[in-house]
């Protein structure tokens, strides 16, 4: 029996999205280019491959900016603990990450302090004191 080509090429892309949804830290992110945001969350991703924060921005012209910051995966972050409920619409917060090499707002998140003084490590293996971007001195994602 021969399948009719759109079902081949239906299954080919359903099981070839996944694969293109996952990357490596340095095919979007820059090691070299860490960034420290201070905004209000203003959307919460708890999905994977990786969960994004969104982080209303306030730019030195009074502009807003959200940037879209990636973090490990939910199961990750639910190992250690973390839960959606964990981050609040509307809290202040500091992420701390890498710069995407698009130039785009968006970024690699290592961890998210909140004003209650809460610290969360976002990212896959180095802790918020590891100081250096996945690959590097003790990292890797």
């Amino acid at each position: 029996m021969q399948v009719p080509l759109p079902v081949v090429l239906t299954l080919a892309l359903a099981l070839a999205a996944p694969a293109a949804a996952h990357h490596s830290f340095s095919a979007e992110f820059d090691g070299d280019a860490p960034v420290t945001l201070k905004g209000t969350l203003s959307k919460m991703e708890w999905v994977n491959p990786h969960g994004w924060l969104h982080i209303d921005v306030m730019q030195p012209d009074g502009k807003v900016v959200t940037w879209a910051v990636e973090t490990g995966a939910t199961n990750a972050l639910m190992r250690r603990g973390l839960r959606q409920a964990d981050f609040p619409i509307g809290s202040e917060v500091v992420v701390k990450g890498f710069k995407a090499k698009n130039g785009s707002p968006s970024a690699n998140g290592s961890s998210v302090t909140f004003a209650d003084g809460r610290n969360f490590f976002l990212g896959a293996t180095e802790g918020p004191q590891g100081g250096g971007a996945p690959g590097r001195s003790g990292g890797g994602q």
